[in-house]
């Protein structure tokens, strides 16, 4: 079975490559280095690989792996950057950031999903570090952050997120108006300002907490 998952996750990227949907080798080589079908509800395993969100349980999900991967383009991290992540959900976003050759801490608000993220990964050997916690807060033990995302669709980028990454770093969300989602990046300015810019419509489940 793990061969046929290779070879699933295998033709997965490959379709995103070849369909344009991401272009960047590393991203490409993170998305074929982290097994999906650990991340998702055992009777979903067949569908781990293709291109969809999947559920995982209490209203949330694992992203569709090209959205994945557009956002980790998008981040353009290098290796040894510190990143925060907000909304851990099953871990699978997290691994793929990871392979990147990031630190991730990452803060999920439910119990359930934190506590799980961080035995997947422990049994899958990242060092990623988990806080189970409300996602406005951040995490602000290990600012500054060189990169920030979001999983989950917020009104705003919270205020103590943006105060926790480092000056000319990097945020990325999936932002909701009364019209829809928006997925918007943005570089901190030195005085805390952020210069935005918009990269389509999209569609996330609602942030919690606040």
């Amino acid at each position: 079975m793990a061969d046929d998952y290779r070879e699933a996750r295998e033709r997965m990227v490959e379709g995103l490559l070849t369909g344009g949907r991401i272009s960047d080798e590393r991203v490409a080589g993170a998305l074929r280095a982290v097994p999906r079908h650990e991340f998702v509800p055992e009777g979903r395993r067949d569908s781990a690989y293709a291109d969809r969100p999947l559920p995982i349980g209490d209203g949330q999900t694992i992203s569709a792996p090209h959205m994945v991967g557009v956002m980790a383009e998008l981040l353009a991290v290098e290796p040894g950057d510190r990143v925060l992540e907000i909304g851990t959900g099953c871990g699978y976003h997290a691994a793929v950031t990871a392979e990147l050759g990031v630190e991730v801490y990452s803060v999920e608000y439910e119990p359930r999903l934190a506590r799980e993220a961080r035995d997947r990964f422990d049994e899958l050997g990242y060092g990623i570090h988990v806080r189970q916690g409300d996602g406005h807060e951040g995490w602000s033990e290990n600012a500054p952050y060189d990169a920030a995302y979001l999983t989950c669709a917020a009104e705003d980028f919270p205020a103590a997120v943006v105060e926790q990454v480092r000056p000319r770093g990097f945020l990325l969300a999936p932002l909701a108006d009364g019209f829809g989602q928006t997925l918007v990046a943005a570089t901190r300015r030195e005085d805390g300002s952020l210069d935005r810019e918009s990269h389509g419509g999209v569609r996330f489940v609602e942030m919690r907490g606040g």
